[in-house]
């Protein structure tokens, strides 16, 4: 009878060399930045809810989502997009009477802390005495594209702590209760996960929008902030047709089809979010208007 082998939690200093060495892994040309927003995320554990009313924020669940936030600007292979607190964003632009305007993203992140728990053991003999304290969690993110709704990957991270004290014949140290234990099991969870996560995303090809063709050159979105060289070499597609599926509902989109290709030649633009590059022909035809076309990054 064949049995299942059970994932054992990861510590933290290894999710973290994982993540170090996925990251190396990823395609170093061209090292285009996507832009990602972290969404809802829930605590599906009974863990620190019994207090908790139906309109409070989950201190568990806000701390995954801040986590994750973290680890995506700390690999500098993203733009981090703020989505969680949007409420307090457009208060604020009430306050100063100013419009948003909102950044569009390729991903949207969401996920949920599936499983946490805490334990305590200890051992008493006849002159020592021991006890350990130790958290696992398991956390569970979802990979949204954002312009369709639909998930296109997922990822599970787990992760544990543990302190241990000891005693003999009353000298040692006491263990009290270590409430750090769940903020280390948490980010080791999370440092897990985002291996995956980082490989998902940057598997899809980088896409940037044609703002305006002029002649044989064209301004694209996207710039030196998103990894963006002059010299770059990018691909003009003509989008494919979208058509929905009867059996399904669903709209499909067809494969689009590449009609030029383009150089970068300049940059224009002084904020992150709001800056461009100029694009000159090297091959092909440009459309008339970047209706229906996009530019995408050329894969080897």
């Amino acid at each position: 009878m064949e049995t299942t082998p059970v994932q054992q939690p990861v510590s933290q200093t290894q999710a973290e060399e994982a993540q170090r060495l996925a990251a190396e892994a990823l395609p170093a040309a061209p090292s285009l930045k996507r832009k990602v927003a972290v969404g809802r995320f829930t605590n599906a554990t009974r863990y620190g809810r019994a207090l908790l009313y139906d309109d409070e924020r989950d201190p568990l669940a806000e701390q995954a989502s801040d986590i994750v936030s973290n680890r995506l600007a700390e690999t500098d292979a993203f733009i981090v997009v703020e989505r969680r607190d949007l409420e307090l964003l457009e208060d604020e632009a009430d306050l100063t009477g100013k419009q948003m305007d909102l950044i569009g993203v390729d991903t949207l992140l969401v996920g949920s802390v599936t499983e946490f728990g805490r334990k305590t053991e200890g051992k008493a003999g006849f002159l020592s005495s021991t006890k350990k304290q130790a958290a696992e969690a398991v956390v569970e993110v979802r990979m949204i594209d954002a312009k369709t709704g639909v998930v296109f990957a997922t990822a599970t991270g787990t992760g544990s702590a543990s302190t241990e004290a000891g005693e003999t014949m009353g000298f040692g140290t006491r263990a009290a209760f270590d409430a750090t234990l769940t903020d280390k099991a948490l980010s080791s969870a999370i440092a897990d996960l985002m291996t995956a996560v980082m490989q998902n995303v940057t598997a899809r090809p980088w896409q940037a929008d044609i703002l305006k063709v002029e002649s044989e050159r064209a301004f694209i979105s996207g710039g030196r902030s998103q990894g963006l060289k002059v010299g770059d070499e990018l691909a003009v597609m003509r989008e494919g047709e979208a058509v929905r599926s009867e059996r399904s509902g669903m709209v499909i989109r067809l494969p689009g089809e590449e009609v030029a290709r383009v150089r970068v030649t300049g940059f224009f633009g002084d904020t992150e979010l709001a800056e461009g590059a100029v694009v000159t022909l090297l091959s092909g035809r440009l459309p008339t208007s970047g209706e229906g076309h996009l530019v995408e990054e050329v894969r080897s």
